[in-house]
Formats: C-alpha cells, sequence, structure tokens
C-alpha cells in the first residue's frame, strides 16, 4: 500500500515535499489535510507509531497557532485535550505527514525522509 501523504497545497514545505517523492519516484495516496482534518484516533495512532511528543504534531509557525495561544495550552493541557485540538482543526497540524504503516514522519526533513522513503 501507498504511503499516506498528508499535505496542505498551498504550504511552500509541502509543495517541496511533494516534488521530493515525485522526483524519487515514491507513489503515495495525496490527501489535504483542511479538506480531510484527521481525527482524534487517527492523530493518536500516528503519535505513538511517529515515537515523537504530541507537542511535535503541532503547526508552531501558524496564524492559528499563535491566535489561539496554543504555545501556553500545551504547557498545562492533558494529551486528551492537545489531541482533541490537533482534531478540531488541520491547519493547527505540522505538516506535510507520511504515514504508512511502520512509520510516521512529521514535517520534511530530505535526510530522514531518504532514510526511511527513498528509492
Amino acid at each position: 500500500m501507498n504511503p499516506l501523504f498528508i499535505h496542505y497545497p498551498k504550504c511552500g514545505t509541502c509543495r517541496k515535499a511533494a516534488k521530493w517523492l515525485e522526483f524519487n519516484g515514491v507513489e503515495v495516496t495525496s490527501r489535504n489535510i483542511v479538506e480531510e482534518n484527521p481525527n482524534r484516533d487517527e492523530l493518536s495512532e500516528w503519535i505513538k507509531k511517529s515515537g515523537l511528543p504530541i507537542n511535535r504534531f503541532f503547526n508552531t509557525s501558524g496564524l492559528l497557532y499563535r491566535e489561539q495561544n496554543v504555545k501556553d495550552k500545551i504547557k498545562s493541557a492533558s494529551e486528551s485535550e492537545l489531541l482533541d485540538l490537533l482534531a478540531s482543526n488541520g491547519m493547527l497540524v505540522k505538516r506535510p505527514l507520511v504515514v504508512t504503516d511502520e512509520f510516521v514522519l512529521v514535517g520534511f526533513n530530505e535526510i530522514e525522509w531518504k532514510e526511511k522513503i527513498g528509492k
């Protein structure tokens, strides 16, 4: 099965990642994060699979992150509350994401992507 590529088409980093995938011949199933926001269960599973703390899944450079003062919420909120927040709006989720049965990649790091999915 092809990896799931979750992205926001207007995001420059996501477009760069999409070009990298195409250049490297990696076939993916694309999903627009705004049109189909990850739900709470998906996010919970992906966070576990990634091995990263939940705060790494927040789009810290996003306007919504700043408007909602999420930086302060992260410090005191429970993981359950943070999952609800991430699931409430795709613009809060760091992207792009690559999801496979074995791992989840958060953000575009060419070296990491090459190790995990490069051909």
